[in-house]
């Protein structure tokens, strides 16, 4: 049943992204509201673990799997309450990525921020075409990637983000491994 509907429902949910993203970028009031809520750490780490079904999703070529991904991805920012105290790397590396997502948007800036999308995409392909050890690598290049970015650009804030990278990067490689593991045992 969902085969017959899984291009509609990625439509769907990719217009749904594209109008928060939207709402994101013209309404500060909805900006920092999220941004407020993202200061809880519970969204780092659960962030991270959505690659586990965008993997999964990725493996059963589900478009629409992959899409919703993407939407819980983006709106898991704002899923817990603001949190009453925030530790000041935390505030620091937040206060940056708002200051970097407000500020003036040159060449240079939309190529590293492109980095994201593309990532995604060769995470997605690699498992879409069943090479897992690729999508390993590239789940690991994404890891360093945020890690990296969080050093150079925001200095020794960029700390904050090491703990819920790397326990995701582990967790998620863990289980989207033991997940492909049991879906070829069933399908031989």
């Amino acid at each position: 049943m969902f085969k017959k509907y899984d291009k509609s429902m990625a439509i769907l949910f990719v217009l749904a992204s594209v109008g928060l993203l939207i709402a994101f970028i013209v309404n500060r009031d909805f900006f920092d509201w999220a941004f407020a809520r993202h200061h809880n750490q519970l969204s780092w780490f659960i962030r991270p673990i959505f690659i586990i079904p965008f993997c999964f999703f990725a493996f059963k070529r589900s478009l629409s799997g992959i899409s919703f991904t993407l939407f819980c991805i983006f709106t898991s920012m704002f899923w817990f309450p603001e949190p009453s105290s925030v530790n000041t790397n935390v505030q620091e590396f937040l206060q940056y990525e708002m200051d970097y997502l407000t500020g003036v948007w040159g060449k240079v800036k939309v190529l590293v921020t492109l980095i994201v999308p593309l990532s995604l995409t060769l995470l997605a392909l690699a498992f879409w075409q069943r090479n897992i050890w690729f999508g390993f690598s590239i789940m690991t290049l994404i890891a360093f990637e945020k890690i990296g970015w969080s050093f150079i650009f925001a200095g020794d804030s960029g700390k904050s983000i090491i703990l819920p990278a790397t326990m995701g990067l582990a967790v998620c490689i863990f289980f989207v491994y033991l997940g492909i593991s049991r879906i070829k045992k069933t399908t031989q």
